[in-house]
Order: structure tokens, then C-alpha cells, then sequence
């Protein structure tokens, strides 16, 4: 897994989840060229799903990837661990390649009981287990010898998806966890935390303009760097408008400007973004082939 899109989740106007759209979606990342797909993590608004919806969307991206031999990163964070394993243990028997675990919101657990957290979470499964490290969400990072200790210790955690906005954690990983996959989870760093080793990015981006976000892996992992730099400059000013406000906020705005959103429609406490957002997104827009 290397070009990994961080989905949305389409609701329709009455808040219900748009199946239909999701699964067009899906499809449109495949035809695209991402290789994998994450469902449900915190771009897809997992905070504001029920359990059965949450599930559900697994599902989804399941049967619509596998018969394209295209993987499954199932997002299973929560801030209950309990529930992370029951998210974790569906994900396994529907069939995911893989999980994605965003660290603990709001509890502000220590280091040892992020230690605890995940070492349960990935006992529970057989699959590769992916942390997610994002303190500006959740309030607590993952330190660097968290992340080793769980990466020596820990058979099936293999990676970290890597949004601390702190580079040097990179040759900090490199160093105490060698051989830990490293994953990108701010598009305006993709290119660089590729160049510094990373192996993939898992983007948000990526739902918009998939064939750029899979073109710039590409090329990062063929050593293309001189390439992979110049998509990373012709998506810097999306990279930027699409975080005008609250991820996901501006990306369904611009998915729904693109016409690959039948309605723009978020669940509270997330709202539409603000008129003059809403323009600046358009204008963005105007200066990008959105593929259909």
C-alpha cells in the first residue's frame, strides 16, 4: 500500500450515509490509480458515526476494492479502546488488509497507556495494525520511543501514519524504529516525508485529485524525486485551500464544487464552511483538472 486516499463519507440531505456515492467514490479513486483505500478514519467523520454506519462503510470499500485487487486500510480509531478492538476484530473478519488507529481524542492517555491501547488493539487481529499519529486532533502525541517499542515489541503493528507536522521525527523513527513503515498524513509534507524514506502517503487530497496524489508516489518510489517535487508544487495551492478550515470541511465543499458530491452535508457539530471559504475554494478549483 502506498498511494492511500483518507475517504470521505457523502451523506445525503437528510444526514443519512449516500451509499450510492460512496461507492462511486470507491470506484473513482480506483480508476484513478490509488492503490488503497481508508475508510472510515477521521476524514471520513468516523467521530459522528454509529457503529452499524461505521461498520457498514468497511463493508462497502471491501466489496467494492477487493475484486480490484485494491487494499483496505479500515479506519478503527476511538478514544475507548474497547471499541477500537471491536472495530478492529470486524474489520479483520470482513476482510481488510489492514487497520488505521488514530491515537486517543480527549482522554490525554500517558505513554504507557498509549502503549497499552495499541498493544490490545493489535493482539486482537492478525492483520498489520497502522498508527496514526495527530496530536494536534487528539491532544496527546504518540512519542518516538512509543512508536518503537510498539513497533519492536508488537508483531502485526508495521507502520505509523505520520501528521505531527515534525520532521524531525523522521530520522528519529529511522533511528530507534528501523525498518517501521512510514506513512504521510499532510499533504503539504508528501513529497518531503517521502524523500526523508516514507513509503506512501495517505491523503486527503487524494479524494479530489487522485491521479496527481498516485502520480507523485509513484514517482517518489521510482527515486523520481525531481518529479514528485514538481506535483508537490502544482498542489500547493489546493494542499493549502483545502485546510481553509476543519478537516473534512473544505475538502466535501470542494468535492461537492467538483460535482463529485450530490450534497454537501455534514453532521454537527461540523458545518458548511463560510461564504468566503466557499469562493476561495471555487477559485482554487478553477486551477486544477478535476479528473471525473
Amino acid at each position: 500500500m502506498h498511494a492511500l486516499s483518507a475517504l470521505i463519507t457523502p451523506f445525503k440531505a437528510d444526514l443519512q450515509v449516500d451509499e450510492s456515492a460512496y461507492i462511486a467514490l470507491i470506484e473513482r479513486q480506483i480508476r484513478h490509480g490509488m492503490d488503497a483505500c481508508v475508510p472510515v478514519g477521521t476524514t471520513g467523520e468516523s467521530a459522528t458515526l454509529t457503529h452499524q454506519e461505521h461498520m457498514r462503510c468497511i463493508e462497502i470499500a471491501i466489496e467494492v476494492c477487493k475484486p480490484k485487487g485494491v487494499k483496505v486500510l479500515a479506519g478503527v480509531g476511538s478514544n475507548a479502546t474497547s471499541e477500537s478492538i471491536m472495530l478492529a476484530t470486524f474489520a479483520q473478519k470482513a476482510g481488510a488488509d489492514g487497520i488505521l488507529c488514530v491515537s486517543p481524542y480527549y482522554n490525554r492517555p500517558t505513554q504507557q497507556g498509549l502503549y497499552q491501547h495499541y498493544k490490545s488493539i493489535a493482539q486482537s487481529v492478525e492483520i498489520p495494525l497502522i498508527l496514526y499519529d495527530v496530536p494536534g486532533r487528539t491532544g496527546v502525541q504518540i512519542a518516538t520511543q512509543t512508536a518503537a517499542r510498539l513497533f519492536k515489541e508488537v508483531k502485526n503493528v508495521a507502520g505509523i501514519k505520520e501528521a505531527s507536522g515534525m520532521m524531525q521525527r523522521l530520522p528519529d523513527l529511522d533511528r530507534f524504529a528501523e525498518g517501521i513503515l512510514i506513512y504521510s498524513g499532510e499533504d503539504k509534507l508528501n513529497h518531503a516525508i517521502m524523500a526523508c524514506g516514507g513509503v506512501g502517503v495517505i491523503s486527503v487530497t487524494g479524494n479530489l485529485l487522485p491521479n496527481k496524489i498516485s502520480a507523485l508516489v509513484q514517482s517518489a518510489l521510482q527515486g523520481d524525486l525531481a518529479s514528485a517535487r514538481a506535483i508537490q508544487t502544482e498542489l500547493y495551492d489546493i494542499n493549502t485551500a483545502l485546510f481553509c478550515e476543519t478537516n473534512p470541511i473544505p475538502i466535501k465543499a470542494a468535492m461537492h464544487i467538483a460535482g463529485l458530491l450530490p450534497h454537501l452535508a455534514y453532521r454537527l457539530p461540523l458545518v458548511p464552511p463560510s461564504l468566503e471559504n466557499l469562493r476561495y475554494l471555487e477559485t482554487i478549483l478553477e486551477k486544477y483538472e478535476v479528473p471525473v
